[in-house]
């Protein structure tokens, strides 16, 4: 039973029977008379806040305050009620606080991520696949015949930004056919990934084999070949032009056909030469047989300048051609940099597969998606490079309860992505350079060439 209590200058008194119960109404309400946290409170700080000594007047005598005890105590189940209110409060408080480590192991394995995507996204139907060549390369040739119809210098510049597009386009299909995504026939890749890389001048199986090594080591800083960070030492042996050519835009967009002859800093090989140490012996036959396709269509361009003359020829395909490497060299890079937060690169045991593929971002491209064929949806792509490219929206829609934080929502584009040009300038001023020891880390600033290039460190 609860008993009725009124305050008297000596303490704390029960109410005689004859006297009415005080009520809210005479009684000021004292402050803090409650269990307030701090923003920093943590689960075993929760102890309510000690009541100040509270005094005031009142008609006849000046009543003062000195216990902690409510003036009335609460039935249990509500004040049992209140606490579970309170601890819901703190928990909220603190998963607030508990911030995102982007460098931690994840709570899931591949195999939860894999069980999410429908079993139709793996289906690989070479029909559709065909269908996508079909198109671009119709497109190709039309735009190509427009232009030289036209031959028009306010038609050029829109030629060579949409030829060059579709160039990238031929590009991710071929890229497609590196992955046996394209199709089950792997006599089918190779024909058609022949066919549409070497037209633009890349070497299909030394692409391929170096791609392979990328996917297998995403993430890695010693072992990942496409972007992958300098370490300190790599770095600050660099002269610095060469510092100035890596990381001043124009320059590393237009840097693929070199690195295909000379790779990174700190690397060798070529992806030309079958001796490279890119290749295992028993894929020195397929390097070659690239490289000769390659020579041909290099020996194809040089009778066709003869035919049209060096200058139509370069309106109607050099100039397109850096526009495609443009492309490639821009949508690469940003899909392993440009984060607005810093993203983990791993070596030693602290790398996995998994932990290397979730690195990597998403990236939205606007009416362009399509045209090249979704490659924007690379998280996905990355952790399962077998599933095609027409189901790769699918596949991360599904995909994204599972990877929670791990998934980057990307920003949404225009019609055309602009926005990311503002994305690689900033990247290319502050991400330089990584540690030389610790197994997880994180671009860092040289404050040298980032003022060079106008930033503020």
């Amino acid at each position: 039973m609860v008993g009725s209590w009124v305050l008297s200058e000596c303490g704390l008194k029960p109410v005689p029977q004859i006297f009415p119960r005080p009520t809210r109404s005479n009684l000021p309400r004292p402050h803090n008379a409650g269990f307030p946290i701090s923003a920093a409170a943590s689960a075993g700080d929760l102890q309510p806040r000690s009541l100040k000594i509270r005094s005031w007047d009142h008609p006849g005598r000046r009543w003062r305050l000195g216990v902690s005890a409510p003036l009335r105590v609460a039935p249990f189940s509500e004040q049992e009620d209140k606490n579970e209110r309170v601890m819901r409060q703190a928990e909220e408080i603190i998963e607030g606080l508990d911030e995102f480590d982007p460098g931690a192991p994840p709570p899931f394995k591949l195999s939860d991520i894999r069980a999410t995507i429908p079993k139709h996204c793996w289906v690989k139907n070479p029909w559709r696949s065909m269908s996508y060549v079909v198109r671009d390369v119709v497109v190709v040739f039309a735009l190509a015949a427009g232009a030289a119809y036209l031959n028009n210098w306010v038609v050029w510049p829109l030629y060579w930004a949409a030829q060059g597009t579709m160039f990238w386009a031929l590009f991710v299909l071929g890229h497609d056919c590196g992955h046996g995504s394209f199709s089950n026939n792997p006599k089918l890749n190779s024909v058609v990934g022949h066919l549409l890389h070497s037209s633009i001048l890349v070497p299909y199986h030394g692409w391929r084999i170096s791609h392979r090594t990328h996917h297998q080591n995403h993430g890695h800083v010693e072992n990942d070949e496409s972007w992958h960070p300098l370490p300190e030492k790599i770095f600050r042996s660099l002269d610095m032009v060469t510092k100035t050519l890596r990381f001043t835009v124009p320059f590393p967009m237009l840097a693929y056909p070199f690195y295909l002859w000379g790779r990174s800093p700190g690397k060798t090989g070529s992806h030309f030469h079958p001796d490279s140490d890119l290749f295992m012996p028993n894929e020195r036959k397929d390097v070659t047989t690239s490289t000769a396709c390659w020579t041909a269509m290099v020996g194809l361009l040089v009778g066709l300048s003869f035919v049209m003359g060096p200058v139509q020829l370069l309106k109607l395909y050099g100039i397109p051609y850096w526009i495609f490497v443009t492309w490639l060299d821009f949508v690469t890079y940003l899909h392993h940099h440009g984060h607005d937060e810093k993203l983990p690169w791993y070596r030693g045991k602290e790398w996995s597969y998994l932990r290397g593929g979730l690195t990597t971002l998403d990236r939205d491209y606007g009416w362009i998606n399509n045209i090249h064929h979704d490659i924007g949806t690379h998280v996905i792509h990355h952790l399962f490079p077998q599933i095609p490219h027409y189901h790769l929206v699918e596949a991360t829609e599904a995909a994204k309860p599972v990877l929670g934080q791990y998934y980057r929502e990307p920003k949404k584009s225009g019609p055309l992505p602009f926005h990311l040009i503002g994305a690689l300038i900033k990247s290319l001023k502050k991400d330089h350079y990584v540690s030389d020891t610790d197994d997880v880390v994180y671009y860092q600033t040289d404050p040298q060439l980032s003022c060079s290039s106008g930033s503020k460190n």
